[in-house]
């Protein structure tokens, strides 16, 4: 197995495979397509294996050209941003954060104006990923993920509950506040299946009763704004309803919350976290959290 010895070719060979084309590849690149397809011959012979396929009117990569294009991508995208910032001198002050898009849309973007009066001179970039980013990419400061949590992790920023909420729009003029018995009357929304709303169910001690489980749906933030349109009772994470919950949008029915695992974690770019920006976020968040949670006990 011979090491790579050079990076040369390997811009060549990332617009080459964007493009699928050495023409196209070299308009982008000022050279001329016998230039492009001479530096990614030289790039395949210097890797020990090829990367495309040629036919007579176009290229396409192989498997293992696949796969090293992802990779040469990704690197040549961290590598153009570190420039940038280095160029611009703003390291400093931009902000680049990375997280759910249900997270993003119904908690961080409502309340960022709040950060940013803080923080003027920051100049915030939000990646909105339900996928899990590279946190050694330079493209990312912070990451806040939601997923299982453990008691006692010093990077749990909240752990979730669930709670039913619907819109006062279901309410009938002078009818009385829904509990958990009058759940049999409406529809129930659930988030890809019903066994977060059985458990609540059991944990109250009713699940004797005639439910109809509905309209699926694949993430949080799009469920709560199903129970804001008034289209049924939803079980959805406090944290994603909480803004609307707070402005009156959506009232919770009163009950014992089921154990749930799920919560917000707070990870940073291991290069970057002693940086005065990444902390500041953090500690903004640990307070906005901490102001939720008490709302929560207190609801």
């Amino acid at each position: 197995m011979k090491p790579l010895r050079s990076l040369s070719g390997l811009i060549d060979f990332d617009c080459a495979a964007r493009w699928g084309s050495f023409k196209l590849a070299a308009r982008e690149l000022h050279k001329t397509p016998a230039a492009v397809s001479q530096q990614v011959k030289q790039l395949e012979e210097n890797v020990g294996f090829a990367l495309f396929v040629r036919h007579p009117r176009h290229i396409a990569l192989t498997e293992k050209g696949q796969e090293l294009a992802i990779a040469t991508a990704r690197m040549l995208a961290d590598l153009r941003a570190k420039v940038a910032a280095l160029q611009s001198g703003d390291e400093e002050a931009v902000l680049r954060i990375s997280t759910t898009h249900s997270f993003a849309i119904k908690w961080l973007v409502p309340r960022m104006h709040r950060f940013t009066k803080l923080y003027p001179e920051l100049d915030i970039r939000l990646d909105s990923n339900d996928a899990q980013v590279d946190l050694h990419a330079d493209s990312t400061d912070v990451a806040i993920r939601y997923g299982p949590v453990e008691e006692g992790d010093p990077l749990v920023l909240f752990r979730e509950r669930l709670v039913p909420v619907y819109s006062p729009e279901l309410l009938a003029p002078g009818q009385a506040p829904l509990t958990l018995a009058d759940l049999p009357d409406y529809r129930l929304l659930i988030e890809k299946s019903s066994e977060a709303w059985l458990k609540l169910l059991n944990e109250n001690r009713a699940l004797d009763g005639d439910y109809l489980f509905s309209r699926g749906y694949s993430h949080w933030g799009v469920l709560v704004q199903a129970a804001v349109a008034g289209q049924g009772v939803a079980l959805v994470p406090y944290g994603i309803a909480f803004e609307d919950i707070s402005a009156g949008a959506l009232l919770r029915i009163p009950c014992r919350s089921a154990p749930f695992a799920n919560g917000y974690r707070f990870l940073a770019n291991p290069t970057k976290e002693h940086m005065l920006k990444v902390r500041r976020i953090k500690a903004w968040l640990e307070r906005e959290m901490e102001e939720m949670r008490v709302q929560f006990d207190q609801g």
